[in-house]
């Protein structure tokens, strides 16, 4: 079983404010840490996959729960260089 390092209830929140709470609780975070977000928007099934993938973060486990909430366990990855520079030459 994991035990995560923070919880958020995010029951009752539609999209985007899930992922908006995941994104500033994981950047609050140990990267390695783990973090669980418990949301019943039927959009947060989509998003939260996506989100972890385009930040760095890894989906641990995605967990349907009573009364339509699923349960996402997320473990934070490393901080992301910008992988694209604009440079200005003058």
């Amino acid at each position: 079983m994991i035990h995560p390092d923070r919880t958020i209830d995010a029951t009752g929140l539609r999209c985007p404010l899930p992922v908006l709470r995941a994104q500033k609780a994981l950047g609050a975070m140990a990267v390695g840490s783990i973090l669980e977000i418990i949301a019943d928007d039927a959009m947060a099934q989509i998003d939260m996959p996506h989100f972890c993938q385009q930040q760095g973060h890894i989906l641990l486990e995605a967990t349907a729960q009573k009364q339509g909430a699923h349960v996402y366990l997320i473990r934070r990855g490393p901080d992301r260089e910008l992988s694209e520079r604009v440079e200005i030459s003058g």
